[in-house]
Order: C-alpha cells, then sequence, then structure tokens
C-alpha cells in the first residue's frame, strides 16, 4: 500500500486507506477499482455507494515517517525533497471516508515535514472544509494555521466542462502548490489565462481598496495588475481511450506562454499515427493506433516534458 512509486510525478505512493466511488467520466477504467476487485476474489468490495473503506495497516503508516528520516540522504543524492503522492488506490476528501482517519492522516502530515505530500482529489470541493475539520480533530487547526509548507492540492480535471467547475474550487483553497492531473484528458480544455497567470486586472468593485471604491467613475485600481492564486503545475495523460494529440499540445502551449511546468506522464493505450508515422495497425476514426501503454510511451511531438514546480 506504500511504496518507491513508478508514477512519473512522484517519488513514494502512500495509501492511508482504499475505496472509493466514481464521481465523473475521468473514473471509467479506474485501475485502483480493477486492483481492489483483483484482490477481492472478483468483487470491488471496498468501491460504490455505501462500500466500506478499508484503512491500512499501521506497519503501512510508518512509512512516511521513514522517508521523511531519510531525507538528509535523499537531499545529498537529488537535490530536492521527495514528493509523496497520497492515496492512489482512494480519495483523501471522499465522504465516505471517517473524519478521524483523516485527521490521523493530516497529523502524520504535520509529522513529517522534510516530504511533500500531493493530496490529488476528484472531490475538490470538499477539501477546504475537510481540511479544517482535520486540524481541529487532530488538535493542529490553532497553533499550525493552513497551509502548511509541505502540501500540494490537486484537482483532476479531465474535460472542460470539470475546468470550468472545479478549478476555481482549487484556487479559492489555500495551498503552497496547487496543481491540475488533467489525466485521463477526455477532449480540448481551455485554461483561463487568469488562472494560470495568477494576475487580474484591478475594478472598482472589487480591488479592496477603499478609497478606491469612494472614487465614483476614477479608479486608481484600474488597469492595474493584482496578484492572485495561479495553477502552478500542469500534469496531462491518458488513459484506455484515445487522445488526440491536438489537446495535450495546446495545454503544452498554454502552459509554455503562463511559464507554467507542464507534465506530460503518458498516451496512455493508443498512440497517435502523427507521433510515429511509421506505425502499422489497426486505427481508430482519429488514427491512433492501439499498441499499449507502454509501446506508446510519453513523447509529445519527439520530446519528453518533465516540468515540475520550483519550490523552496
Amino acid at each position: 500500500m506504500s511504496e518507491n512509486s513508478k508514477i512519473e510525478w512522484t517519488d513514494h505512493t502512500f495509501n492511508p486507506w482504499e475505496g472509493c466511488q466514481k464521481v465523473g467520466p475521468g473514473c471509467d477504467h479506474c485501475y485502483a477499482e480493477a486492483r481492489n476487485s483483483r484482490f477481492a476474489g472478483g468483487t470491488p468490495i471496498n468501491w460504490g455507494p455505501g462500500a466500506p473503506r478499508r484503512r491500512t495497516s499501521a506497519v503501512n503508516w510508518r512509512k512516511p515517517l521513514q522517508w521523511n528520516a531519510g531525507h538528509a540522504e535523499f537531499f545529498a543524492a537529488h537535490g530536492r525533497r521527495q514528493r509523496v503522492f497520497c492515496a492512489s488506490l482512494a480519495d483523501v476528501f471522499d465522504n465516505a471516508v471517517p473524519n478521524a482517519w483523516r485527521a490521523d492522516l493530516f497529523d502524520l502530515i504535520w509529522n513529517t515535514p522534510h516530504i511533500d505530500w500531493l493530496l490529488l482529489t476528484k472531490r475538490i470541493g470538499n477539501a477546504g472544509p475537510m481540511i479544517g475539520r482535520a486540524l481541529e480533530l487532530a488538535g493542529r487547526g490553532v497553533n499550525t494555521p493552513w497551509p502548511w509548507s509541505n502540501v500540494w492540492l490537486g484537482a483532476t480535471i479531465v474535460n472542460q466542462e470539470e475546468a470550468d467547475r472545479d478549478i476555481p474550487k482549487l484556487l479559492a483553497t489555500p495551498a503552497r502548490v496547487r496543481f491540475l492531473s488533467m489525466e485521463p484528458l477526455l477532449g480540448p480544455v481551455d485554461l483561463n489565462h487568469d488562472w494560470l497567470s495568477g494576475e487580474y486586472f484591478g475594478h472598482a468593485d472589487d480591488c479592496g481598496d477603499d478609497l478606491c471604491a469612494l472614487n465614483g467613475d476614477i479608479h486608481s485600481c484600474a488597469g492595474q495588475l493584482f496578484p492572485q492564486p495561479r495553477v502552478d503545475w500542469v500534469i496531462v495523460g491518458g488513459d484506455a481511450r484515445p487522445m488526440r494529440p491536438s489537446w495535450p499540445r495546446a495545454l503544452r502551449d498554454q502552459c509554455a506562454a503562463a511559464r507554467v511546468p507542464f507534465l506530460f506522464k503518458q498516451w496512455g493505450e493508443w498512440l497517435p499515427d502523427d507521433q510515429n508515422p511509421a506505425m502499422t495497425g489497426p486505427r481508430d476514426l482519429s488514427g491512433a493506433i492501439r499498441i499499449g501503454k507502454r509501446a506508446a510511451g510519453r513523447k509529445l511531438d519527439g520530446r519528453t516534458h518533465d516540468e515540475f514546480p520550483e519550490v523552496a
């Protein structure tokens, strides 16, 4: 349940519990549900409405403490802090998870300050209230105000509808680093410039300057840029469904224009033929060939994109 990970954007995965429920199109072909079914004799006993979530062992919960203890050796070898993807087989902000379990998790995060925790969720609207409740139950909410320096908060975004609905929720939740996991990418997505730039032009009603608001039609803030929360990192990847090259290509270019780190994780099962015109085999309507995740690889237009946020 915890391991040195093969996922390209993390060093370790840690699962405090297992189980979840599908909440959108990105949940189709869920590898975690398939894994749960395989280890439970063919039925995903921890999946779906009313299914119990399974808390992992005390031995598993000690793993992050071991990684934290080895932080100096890791930094000496890699020149950076360790990254831990939390809940690859679950969702930290799942409504079916007891508040006490989440409090235990945040207490563990507090006690491992030398590793960076990546909390990725499909329920970003739950994050703010549930973090507050977890800190309260863990006794960490008064003298240790949120956000903590070792927590990165991410939202899964698979299409434009989810982007428009959930990215504002992510930006409204305090975090050291905010990121998007756009995997599986199921269509073209236009990331609002303000989401990536972290800036907006001032207006009389929202600049926050009382004197400015009293100036009537003459506003000292008009045309000025004001800092706002931004998306700090974008991860893109495919799954068992074909992903057209124009979709990740557009996101790569949007990130480049805004100087936001971009990581292309994988094509998934299908590789578009414009990424390797020499391929032979049956194609779908988009011209992609199903050759398997390993063979399809993770190069976009001949290049591997492995960019990460810079953190102190």
